[in-house]
């Protein structure tokens, strides 16, 4: 779309922000202390002015077009700069403060990032989170989290990485079982048994037999989507899992199932790149992109 032909009415503006961000428009209406009447006649000629469809209705209420979410990102500066325009005249500084949602795995959302978000809520303490705990990739595209912590680098042009660190990952069970494995590994362990997942089993057999660990379904007592969950059955000894080097190796009820490590790669911070230009993002994305560098150093020394 081409934006610059457009003089924006700023209630329309500000109508349509705070719709795509409360999901409807009578919440909006509410958080506006307006009409549900007004407000839509606001979004309409909006969209009339722009001679294009923001809204579409869905199952959970309005969602965004393409277009939409491309105009998002600019009003949501436009709301920033207008807020701090206020402070600037009444005397007032400049604060991070506001929502921010960070996508991430299960396990780096439960052991990694608590004391990272923990000290960013102390140097802004402004900042409410929003921590979305998902193994699967979420879709910055359509604004389904502002930042997000990936083990892949995302080829999107319109997203934007920062490498951050390296993970390296192995097989971990309790002494007990593996005084049940015979030697020499790994061809051996085909005797052992084995956690694995619900959802993708077979790349998960397919990247072990790579490594010469040929399993069939029948060596896995246990199968689970959730990391946490595939986790907590290798540590009470139900079978052989699969963990980061630096969470497996700090977990006493557990020892290596041999040396060598089966799975690695990088680890990256997303963003879109429409959203660099809202400070609260770019704050808390530089901040987070140098606490896990530091993480991710202290954990290969």
């Amino acid at each position: 779309m081409n934006w610059r032909s457009v003089n924006f009415d700023w209630n329309r503006a500000r109508a349509f922000l705070v719709t795509a961000e409360e999901g409807s428009l009578s919440a909006a209406a509410k958080a506006l202390g307006i009409s549900q009447p007004t407000l839509g006649r606001q979004v309409s000629a909006l969209e009339e002015e722009l001679s294009t469809v923001l809204f579409e209705r869905g199952g959970r209420g309005l969602e965004l077009t393409q277009n939409g979410l491309e105009l998002l990102a600019y009003v949501r500066a436009m709301g920033e700069a207008a807020s701090g325009l206020s402070l600037a005249a009444t005397g007032r500084a400049t604060s991070i403060e506001g929502e921010i949602a960070i996508s991430a795995s299960e396990i780096t959302a439960a052991y990694i990032l608590p004391p990272i978000l923990h000290k960013l809520r102390n140097e802004y303490p402004g900042i409410r989170i929003d921590l979305v705990a998902s193994n699967e990739a979420s879709d910055l595209r359509r604004r389904a989290a502002d930042i997000a912590i990936r083990n892949f680098r995302p080829t999107e042009p319109d997203l934007i990485a920062r490498k951050v660190g390296q993970f390296s990952a192995t097989l971990y069970a309790t002494p007990e079982i593996l005084t049940t494995l015979p030697s020499p590994f790994p061809e051996e362990l085909r005797e052992g048994r084995f956690i694995g997942f619900v959802s993708n089993n077979g790349a998960y057999m397919s990247a072990l037999a790579e490594r010469g660990i040929k399993l069939g379904e029948e060596h896995f007592v246990a199968r689970t989507d959730s990391h946490l969950v595939h986790w907590q059955m290798t540590r009470a000894g139900i079978g052989i899992g699969v963990m980061p080097l630096e969470l497996g190796d700090a977990e006493p009820r557990v020892e290596k199932v041999f040396e060598d490590i089966l799975f690695g790669g990088d680890v990256w911070l997303v963003s879109h790149r429409e959203l660099r230009m809202n400070l609260r993002v770019r704050t808390v994305f530089d901040f987070l992109a140098a606490e896990l560098a530091e993480c991710f150093r202290k954990a290969e020394n």
